[in-house]
């Protein structure tokens, strides 16, 4: 296997069906926008890219059938390369990484373009896509009537009863993470809020308000990824991948999700990101305590609580008070979603994993602004998508 380079990075801002960032862009002009900026930012032109490993849903684009790469590479230039289209619900992006990773760890192919974008529908994410019987998120949202809010309310409310957690404390989670999307140029929400704002939002699904859960979003992100070799022919500031893993639950997993007999009470929830954080903790050679900072995926202001105590990087219970402390700000000890996290940018499907790999790169190459970790060495990103499904990348200076 030969060690792979981020060699550049783009986004294009997040925003909402028209408003004054996105208007009425069809997905396609939103990855054009991020695919010309990552081979700008890289160095290359279009007739470098080898590959496209791109992530793909069911929301926009594609041709009906999520064919997110086909229409990029049309976009840009019809030039015979290989595409592959990967879909994995939340964790598309991370997963379509992966892929692309692969490609070049493999020494298949030198150089490849990664990207993902999406133009979402109004409203909550519907995740089942058929009204069929046999599905279980058809039986969860339709039957039990449990869209994702819910669903995030009652782990927000286990968390309140295992470690006594007040809504003040979910709240300064938001507020920490407003407070870095000040700084960046690409978030959808770019102003600060107070702790009273946060509680004086409606609740979406008690106890979770407005402004602790991540909307819909519309963006795109690329990023050009190439071999250690190659990246030496270009005079960019590249750095490293030191790992690239995907998983699935496990058998045991403390969210009854496929309907099987009920877990035991300790069981891992999010069984798979837990498992796809480990394996890339294992394969990077390194562990929690080398994290200069994560970028992990906060559909609500519960996962930045719990998600790091999971995987060894602070103790359990222990995260509400780090938080209090200012210990998940860029400059605190433990930084966490210093880009702003999904909650500042809204969830854009399949670009959020390839969106956390351009803040990581970012951060690493010191170009963050306002929001930069200070002397960032090592970064981890995670995902978590539909089916089980869960991507985590680790990047190093």
């Amino acid at each position: 296997m030969q060690e792979v380079k981020v060699l550049g990075v783009g986004l294009h801002a997040f925003g909402k069906t028209g408003d004054a960032v996105v208007g009425n862009k069809p997905v396609t002009e939103l990855c054009r926008k991020a695919v010309v900026d990552a081979l700008k930012d890289a160095g290359v032109q279009w007739k470098d890219i080898q590959a496209v490993s791109a992530a793909s849903s069911r929301f926009s684009g594609g041709k009906g059938w999520g064919l997110n790469g086909n229409d990029i590479v049309e976009e840009m230039g019809s030039t015979g390369i290989p595409v592959y289209n990967l879909s994995a619900g939340c964790a598309a992006g991370g997963n379509a990484f992966n892929i692309g990773y692969t490609l070049v760890a493999s020494g298949q192919y030198d150089m490849v373009l990664v990207m993902g974008g999406e133009v979402m529908p109004k409203g909550f994410i519907q995740t089942s896509g058929v009204e069929e019987v046999t599905d279980p998120e058809f039986l969860r949202q339709r039957c039990v009537g449990m869209p994702g809010p819910s669903f995030w309310s009652l782990l927000a409310r286990r968390r309140m009863h295992e470690y006594g957690t007040t809504e003040e404390q979910f709240a300064q989670v938001a507020v920490k993470a407003r407070k870095c999307s000040v700084h960046n140029p690409y978030a959808r929400f770019q102003k600060a809020i107070t702790v009273e704002d946060v509680l004086a939002s409606p609740y979406v699904s008690n106890p979770l308000r407005l402004f602790e859960i991540c909307p819909v979003s519309n963006g795109a992100a690329a990023t050009v990824i190439c071999s250690a070799e190659r990246a030496k022919q270009f005079s960019g500031n590249a750095v490293t991948v030191a790992s690239s893993t995907v998983a699935t639950m496990t058998f045991d997993d403390g969210l009854p999700r496929g309907l099987a007999a009920p877990p035991p009470a300790d069981a891992t929830l999010h069984s798979e990101a837990k498992l796809a954080v480990t394996k890339a903790f294992d394969q990077a050679g390194i562990g929690p305590e080398d994290l200069s900072l994560t970028e992990l995926q906060d559909n609500t202001v519960y996962y930045e609580l719990a998600f790091p105590e999971e995987w060894g990087i602070c103790k359990p219970g222990e995260a509400e008070s780090l938080v209090a402390a200012g210990e998940t700000t860029p400059t605190g000890k433990m930084p966490i979603n210093p880009s702003g996290g999904f909650v500042s940018f809204g969830e854009a499907t399949t670009a959020m994993g390839v969106f956390q790999v351009c803040e990581m790169a970012w951060q690493l190459r010191g170009e963050s602004g306002g929001r930069q970790v200070p002397n960032a060495k090592v970064a981890l990103s995670q995902t978590l998508g539909l089916g089980g499904n869960a991507t985590a990348v680790i990047l190093k200076k």
